[in-house]
């Protein structure tokens, strides 16, 4: 599926993609000339790779890999983002849409603290516009798996 010029969303899982204003939110965070390449994997792809990648033998629900200063990849397992949202009080659309800012984040060179949770939250009601902002980072902080 084409997001747009620079955009690239790949569903390698069964599911439906999540209606999400993916284009949007990315062009906000890194610009409308940064390539990206998101894709939705199941949980077996997303372990081999947190394997591989960060050398944990288990699932996670989000990698980010920045290729250059303009360009990069990010990968999701719903699978995982949907077991996992209520943990951080929020429904496993709103949990895969926090995700995926969380990677942008990332991309764009933040790295976990006080700052990237300030543009998670501005982003993220920007994204989830009538949301609560407590329910911004919900019941626990963002962590790796």
């Amino acid at each position: 599926m084409q997001g747009g010029p620079h955009f690239t969303i790949k569903n390698e899982t069964k599911g439906k993609l999540p209606r999400l204003p993916f284009v949007r939110i990315k062009e906000k965070i890194l610009g409308k000339k940064y390539e990206l390449d998101f894709v939705f994997v199941t949980p077996e792809r997303s372990k081999m790779l947190n394997l591989i990648y960060r050398e944990k033998n288990k699932p996670t629900n989000v990698l980010a890999f920045p290729l250059s200063a303009s360009a990069g990849h990010i990968i999701i397992c719903p699978e995982k983002a949907r077991v996992e949202a209520p943990e951080f009080d929020k429904t496993p659309l709103e949990f895969i849409g926090f995700l995926f800012i969380h990677a942008l984040l990332h991309l764009k060179g933040l790295t976990h603290g006080s700052r990237m949770e300030s543009e998670e939250r501005k982003f993220y009601a920007l994204l989830m516009r009538g949301s609560s902002p407590s329910r911004i980072h919900g019941k626990k902080n963002m962590r790796r798996n």
